[in-house]
């Protein structure tokens, strides 16, 4: 019996639906299952999810029958969504992982491209999260592809700044899908991974090398260009842990102006030194708040905590790591940002004219632009 002309035609419009989460077209995860096509133009498509409680599954049947719809010749579309079968979620594992083998840390291998940077400081209250997500949404905008690793394990706020609420990850087999947020941008945290938003997590040194491990190795990321992870404050476990585990990662260092922030957050930049990591710049953050003046009617900047504090750390740790670091950006104090943060909706993409939104897109823009180095980078050179 010859296929339905139909059929060929449908499938090659399933090739451009991609599962919302993996980023892949279904029909190479071979979530297509079935295509029937009748005389009149009826199309009935079986759909395989992942798991039977899958987070999407109202969203991709929407985009199946959206694609199916504009294929000419079809008057009415039908989807089913069944579950895959343990084989075939295996066999879509290992599709994945492409035959490398699991528990293994994708960019940490050789060759990988995607360029991983810790946001540290010093300090809590620098508003190091609000930076490491608006400069993810940044770095989305300039159309690259960005993963945020919240790993502010006891803190962990970044599913609450981009507004994912209690969104958790598929899992697969042992495999974890990041949460999509804005366009361009994944996201996984300890916070979605916890069986309820008010449990406490209370680990110590051992457990939480080894909860970072498992985030970053059983999370299937996809092809990023950018890797952020969120680190917790001071210079403990994690950001040691991180330049162990991901030798060719880099650091970004969060600070306020006053000099007692700025004091603290070169330690986080001089532990990055001695974890053999490069520091990408310093960010001054909450430099001034910018009001109109009642009397004169003109603008004035007011330097609520001081002034200096990230030149003197950028100066400091250009002095001790033996190579220049810049302050690549002041980012000014205003209501707006801390909003922005509160409603879940970055300020780079709700008001992108911002002087806040303008500055962190320079800071990204100085990322983007900067050319491979091998300064202050591990060489891993044998005798």
């Amino acid at each position: 019996m010859s296929e339905h002309p139909l059929i060929p035609l449908v499938r090659e419009a399933l090739h451009g639906v991609e599962d919302p989460e993996i980023r892949r077209p279904i029909t190479d995860l071979g979530m297509v299952d079935e295509i029937r096509a009748a005389d009149d133009g009826a199309v009935h498509v079986r759909v395989l999810l992942t798991i039977s409680g899958c987070p999407m599954r109202a969203e991709i049947n929407q985009l199946v029958e959206d694609a199916v719809s504009k294929v000419d010749g079809v008057s009415a579309v039908t989807v089913e969504l069944g579950v895959m079968t343990d084989e075939q979620r295996q066999a879509m594992r290992e599709m994945l992982r492409g035959g490398k083998p699991e528990k293994v840390i994708p960019f940490a291998q050789p060759g990988n491209l995607t360029k991983v940077i810790g946001i540290a400081s010093g300090k809590g209250g620098v508003g190091k999260s609000s930076m490491t997500v608006n400069l993810a949404v940044a770095l989305a905008k300039m159309g690259r592809t960005v993963g945020i690793l919240d790993a502010d394990i006891y803190g962990h706020s970044v599913p609450d700044l981009l507004g994912l609420g209690d969104a958790r990850p598929t899992v697969v087999e042992d495999m974890i899908m990041p949460v999509p947020a804005l366009d361009g941008v994944k996201v996984i945290s300890m916070g979605m991974l916890k069986q309820s938003r008010d449990q406490v997590v209370a680990w110590r040194g051992p457990i939480l090398d080894r909860a970072l491990t498992q985030l970053l190795s059983d999370v299937f990321w996809g092809d990023l260009d950018y890797l952020l992870l969120d680190l917790p404050p001071g210079t403990g476990d994690v950001a040691m842990s991180l330049g162990q585990k991901i030798p060719g990662s880099e650091v970004l260092v969060v600070t306020t102006p006053q000099q007692a922030a700025s004091e603290i957050s070169e330690r986080a930049g001089s532990m990055a030194h001695m974890m053999d990591q490069r520091i990408v710049g310093v960010v001054e953050n909450m430099s001034w708040l910018e009001t109109r003046c009642p009397h004169c009617e003109e603008p004035h900047r007011i330097e609520l905590f001081g002034a200096g504090g990230g030149v003197l750390v950028a100066e400091a740790l250009t002095e001790r790591v033996g190579y220049e670091v810049e302050q690549l950006v002041q980012v000014p104090f205003d209501e707006a940002l801390l909003a922005g943060g509160d409603r879940g909706t970055p300020i780079v993409d709700s008001e992108p004219d911002h002087p806040a939104a303008k500055a962190i897109t320079e800071l990204a823009e100085a990322i983007a632009a900067r050319k491979p180095t091998l300064v202050g980078q591990r060489l891993n050179l044998m005798a």
